[in-house]
């Protein structure tokens, strides 16, 4: 054997070394040849991401949290979200509301809904900072960095359920005049709400990602009487 090794050596045959060897490595795991799983787990696109997260949103936070987005990152997912925002509540609210839904609402609504698109990020900065605030307290580990790109990313997430349940709005409000019971506010209003589940399912499970707790239905409960006692104070307000 160590014969060979001489002839071989003398023949003129690449030696490996250190260097060479890594180089090989990297080459074989660029061309898939090696399981790598970074590569094998990274998302293609912002679909594939997405994907990701509705089948499981702690993975998917968890994959942005490594990846150390920056606040533009961030403020990107917030931006989509509220143009997705504004185009399920114009469709459900001016283009084709339900005969339920125009007798409850305001008279401007076109410019209720103007103010709520140019306040919504700010409101999802101030959200955050309270989310964080109250993550830790109750035991989460995670950074305010952390809770902004959960929850901004769960916004994003979430969007185009709010984007569907608007759709079926639609088709409710063109369904009336062929079955007048669809103008029941029982059957009417619920598309006006039902995006509200999915974008607290998604944030709650990105904040437990985010600050480590172990369970996200309690996350969610807590966010859920949080969201019901506002809605109840601003009825209160308005009155």
């Amino acid at each position: 054997m160590q014969a060979y090794r001489h002839d071989a050596s003398r023949l003129g045959a690449p030696q490996a070394t250190p260097a060479t060897a890594q180089a090989a490595i990297q080459t074989v795991r660029t061309f898939g040849a090696l399981d790598d799983p970074a590569s094998d787990e990274a998302p293609p696109s912002m679909n594939g991401r997405i994907l990701e997260a509705w089948r499981d949103m702690g993975a998917s936070t968890r994959r942005l949290m490594s990846e150390n987005p920056s606040e533009g990152r961030l403020l990107f997912f917030v931006i989509v979200s509220d143009i997705v925002f504004f185009l399920s509540w114009t469709l459900k609210t001016i283009l084709a509301p339900t005969s339920a839904a125009v007798a409850q609402l305001p008279l401007d609504v076109g410019l209720w809904l103007l103010a709520a698109i140019f306040l919504r990020t700010a409101a999802l900065y101030v959200f955050a900072t309270l989310a964080t605030a109250a993550c830790q307290l109750s035991g989460g580990r995670g950074s305010a960095r952390d809770t902004r790109a959960a929850i901004f990313w769960g916004a994003l997430v979430s969007a185009p359920f709010g984007l569907a349940a608007a759709l079926l709005g639609v088709l409710l409000s063109h369904g009336e005049r062929i079955a007048p019971a669809l103008q029941t506010p029982l059957v009417a209003l619920p598309p006006y709400y039902l995006g509200l589940v999915p974008f607290l399912w998604f944030l709650a499970a990105g904040l437990a990602e985010a600050h480590r707790f172990e369970r996200t239905s309690v996350v969610f409960l807590a966010l859920s009487v949080a969201t019901v006692a506002l809605s109840f104070f601003g009825l209160y307000l308005t009155d």
